[in-house]
């Protein structure tokens, strides 16, 4: 793959054969970060668990103190009192049955997250081919089936994001933009790393944390070094 002269400046700072502190490595990723908009800065974590046994599965759901940096569209599937309560705490779209042609049919997918109570994962459940390979399928695990609404949406407005393996048994979340300060992104990464590492299976064996990039949109990744993460 042919690199830009943007991305190979950027690359010789970083030595490929050191494992870095957190703290240095996001300073370097945002040194790196020289595309004209603002990129996002994500973490790789590949970790030492087998995710197609239930019982190594890591997945969940973390408020970053201070956000993605991203303006998350959520929808609502709820009924009765609910509607109203999530329309009140910010929820983007709210709705029930009517909504399932348009997402099945219509393609329609103006939204980042979707929320559902109890009651309406029996409608939900119909979209599951739709929203499944997307990620979209709310999950009680991330918070995302549950009955207090308002509180649901109001935490992924203000920075909730899940983690979940990929079948690499990789996690890819963001952690902020690269327009945030070194501390703001180093904060939302420890508070992170915190999540992932208290969601360590009990049937994890051996070293939990594999390896640790950072990187950003556009930019070369920075490896860390695990032993001072765990």
């Amino acid at each position: 793959m042919k690199r830009g002269k943007k991305y190979l400046n950027a690359a010789k700072a970083i030595d490929r054969n050191t494992l870095y502190d957190a703290e240095e490595a996001i300073s370097l990723v945002k040194q790196s970060a020289v595309a004209k908009f603002d990129e996002t800065i994500e973490a790789h974590i590949r970790l030492n668990v087998d995710g197609r046994h239930a019982d190594q599965q890591v997945r969940g759901a973390v408020v970053l103190p201070h956000g993605t940096g991203k303006t998350v569209r959520v929808l609502v599937f709820a009924k009765g009192d609910k509607v109203a309560e999530a329309e009140a705490a910010g929820a983007d779209f709210v709705g029930g049955d009517e909504l399932i042609p348009k997402i099945q049919n219509d393609g329609w997918l103006d939204f980042d997250v979707v929320v559902a109570t109890p009651d309406m994962m029996g409608v939900v459940g119909r979209l599951g081919r739709v929203l499944g390979p997307k990620g979209l399928m709310p999950n009680p695990k991330a918070g995302t089936v549950t009955m207090d609404v308002a509180k649901a949406v109001k935490d992924i407005k203000a920075g909730k994001i899940e983690y979940r393996l990929d079948k690499t048994n990789i996690i890819h979340v963001p952690i902020g933009k690269a327009s945030f300060t070194e501390e703001q992104l180093n904060d939302n990464f420890q508070t992170l790393m915190g999540a992932i590492i208290k969601a360590k299976p009990a049937a994890a064996k051996g070293q939990y944390l594999r390896s640790v990039t950072l990187a950003s949109t556009m930019g070369p990744g920075v490896k860390l070094n695990t032993a001072k993460l765990s």
